[in-house]
């Protein structure tokens, strides 16, 4: 991943009504949600939700597809993926077991970070 790519993704998130959209997409996985099932759920008003999709959609961080006469929007779930390697793929350099003590101060469930075994492999020489 490029560096602008990460900043307009971080800018896109900047806001807490993006934010929490984008969130509640990822909960939903594939299936997604169409804009009027957002709004309600969220209690934002359609005309200002619209707004935020679309800031959301331009970067990327989300999908739409046209059905019928509604929009399904699903969180991209792979370049989330790939944001989250982006800054984790420099943690530790070197010394995996720094990112052993780190993790146990996380309140990140070990499923989600990258194995200390993998972190290890790319430093290894």
């Amino acid at each position: 991943m490029e560096k602008i790519i990460a900043t307009s993704i971080f800018e896109s998130l900047s806001s807490g009504i993006r934010l929490d959209v984008f969130r509640l997409l990822v909960k939903q996985g594939k299936a997604g949600m169409v804009a009027g099932e957002i709004a309600t759920t969220l209690n934002v008003p359609p005309t200002n939700l619209s707004f935020h999709l679309k800031a959301l959609t331009q970067a990327s961080l989300l999908t739409v597809a046209q059905e019928g006469r509604f929009q399904r929007y699903r969180a991209n779930i792979p370049l989330m993926l790939d944001l989250i390697a982006y800054l984790t793929e420099e943690c530790c350099a070197g010394h995996p077991e720094q990112c052993a003590e780190m993790r146990e101060a996380s309140s990140c469930c070990d499923a989600l970070l990258p194995s200390l075994l993998s972190t290890a492999l790319k430093t290894s020489p």
